[in-house]
């Protein structure tokens, strides 16, 4: 659901994942764990649905330290229910989800993520920071929704 716009859409990357984890069943090497394998297969399946649709990581703003606030806030993903973050993260535009997802999902780093998704750097960094924002400014709005 984190890579996915609906349902629906989980299903489909799901399904591919699953097709693909039986397909190339015969490379999994046995070096590290058959989770961690299976889990790279399925994330490489949502990455490649968004490569091969219409739905382009186009570039957004390269990454600027004057303009984006990169810090980190540490326990903002521990403060809410899973259900409305998941909720929250598929309103994100299809780059910015991606990329967040990689990042703080996944622990890519930003020269990871850039090939991933065929990017440069800066357009992941920035994908990143916007992203972190309008999580923010959706989470302040649902702070002063409950607190009416």
């Amino acid at each position: 659901m984190w890579y996915a716009r609906n349902r629906e859409e989980a299903e489909e990357i799901l399904q591919d994942g699953f097709v693909r984890v039986f397909r190339y069943m015969n490379s999994y090497s046995r070096q590290g764990s058959f989770e961690g394998w299976v889990r790279s297969t399925m994330v490489s399946a949502a990455l490649s649905k968004y490569r091969n649709k219409s739905t382009r990581m186009w570039v957004v703003t390269e990454f600027n330290n004057d303009v984006h606030d990169v810090s980190e806030q540490a326990g903002f993903i521990s403060k809410y229910d899973e259900r409305e973050l998941i909720k929250l993260v598929q309103q994100l535009p299809p780059a910015y989800r991606m990329v967040f997802n990689l990042y703080v999902f996944e622990g890519l780093k930003h020269r990871e993520i850039a090939k991933a998704l065929q990017v440069s750097e800066g357009t992941s960094k920035s994908n990143l920071a916007d992203a972190r924002k309008i999580l923010q400014n959706a989470i302040k709005v649902k702070k002063k929704v409950a607190a009416s």
